[in-house]
């Protein structure tokens, strides 16, 4: 008589060993030696559809952001600069992140959001490695260092996230909807949303954590209801129509609602912050809000061993820091040294150049006068 399965943790610690063997052995042959392997492979078939789907999609917006980039980079350096909506590049660069986000919202249909939404560190390195080969930005160590890491967490979010197969009907969608654990979460992500919002609109408070938290936290209903708009249109395709039901355009309406007001905030904190600061961290809060999102709603972490779930989070944050090293300083580093240029002023005196005042709020004060300034006292003196 076969002998029975151990049951508890330890078993469960086994499995999670079990697992980890099979997908860092490539030397063995025979079935599931290996991510490379057919058994690996036919059992995240699908998810792998969508990883790659995510990934396609998160290059193309690499290759977008540089195409705008550069078209503005090229009305700048005209002598009579038109308007930027004018020119056919930084418009190819629009349709083409058009085509690379319409590949995420694919992408929800097919894996996971805990698998999807760490990807988005592809577009962040991604656009760092088109820079430096088209832009002819400089590649630093903190560059290679850091893709380095995003790489290598990728690998362990791919190898280790969730393996679910999820069929998103509408039926799954409405139960999820009304279950008391998203319920719970719903009313406190709204509690804590009005709290920012609050602080951020009567209190007048910019700080960059508080306008990311708010985009994150939209971004968590976002992530919600793209997959369950995605979820149901791929349901629609293979098996039985779901576009008939009313929880679909409630969704659709949630995604397109809470789309319109995180690129609103995020706009507002690339006005107010530099973009090497905005990047890392809406990245790193998007994405914690967004696996927080699918544990919640489906449960993507259901049964999952301690050790899977470590090493997942492990690729997180390997993920982050790459992220972090690739984008640290990279706006200061290419700006030129401004200054202000008033040698063919009429009736000024000749001075070549006047460097704008770091720790000030403007470029520097002209001479007041012919030859004078004012002292703090108010008082003229000869320059």
């Amino acid at each position: 008589m076969a002998a029975l399965a151990p049951r508890g943790p330890g078993a469960a610690a086994s499995a999670a060993l079990d697992e980890l063997s099979r997908n860092l052995t490539y030397g063995a042959l025979g079935a599931g030696n290996g991510s490379l392997s057919g058994a690996w492979y036919r059992r995240n078939q699908i998810h792998l559809f969508g990883v790659l789907l995510a990934i396609l999609g998160n290059l193309v917006i690499s290759v977008s952001l540089n195409i705008q980039k550069y078209s503005h980079l090229q009305l700048v350096h005209q002598e009579h600069p038109r308007p930027y909506f004018k020119s056919v590049l930084w418009w190819s660069g629009v349709i083409l992140m058009a085509v690379g986000e319409t590949g995420n919202f694919a992408a929800y249909g097919f894996a996971p959001i805990t698998l999807i939404a760490p990807l988005g560190c592809v577009s962040v390195t991604g656009s760092a490695i088109i820079s430096v080969m088209f832009l002819k930005e400089n590649l630093r160590a903190s560059d290679l260092l850091g893709m380095t890491l995003a790489f290598a967490g990728t690998y362990l979010l791919v190898n280790f996230a969730p393996n679910i197969t999820q069929d998103i009907s509408a039926r799954t969608v409405q139960y999820s909807f009304v279950g008391w654990q998203f319920m719970t979460y719903g009313i406190l992500e709204i509690l804590i949303f009005c709290i920012l919002l609050y602080f951020h609109k009567r209190k007048g408070m910019k700080h960059i954590v508080i306008l990311l938290t708010l985009v994150a936290l939209l971004a968590s209903l976002t992530v919600i209801s793209v997959k369950a708009v995605s979820g149901m249109i791929a349901f629609s395709v293979t098996d039985k129509m779901q576009l008939t039901y009313p929880i679909f355009y409630i969704m659709f309406i949630i995604m397109i609602a809470s789309c319109v007001f995180q690129v609103k905030l995020l706009n507002q904190a690339t006005k107010l912050y530099n973009t090497a600061t905005v990047v890392p961290i809406n990245h790193t809060f998007f994405t914690i809000s967004a696996i927080i999102a699918g544990i919640i709603f489906y449960k993507e972490f259901l049964g999952a061993a301690f050790l899977t779930i470590f090493i997942y989070l492990f690729g997180c944050f390997l993920s982050f820091l790459g992220v972090v090293l690739v984008t640290r300083n990279r706006g200061k580093e290419h700006l030129p040294q401004s200054y202000i240029d008033i040698g063919h002023v009429p009736g000024k005196q000749t001075l070549d150049k006047i460097q704008p005042d770091s720790n000030g709020l403007s470029y520097g004060t002209l001479p007041d006068g012919s030859d004078s300034t004012k002292s703090p006292s108010g008082e003229k003196k000869e320059v």
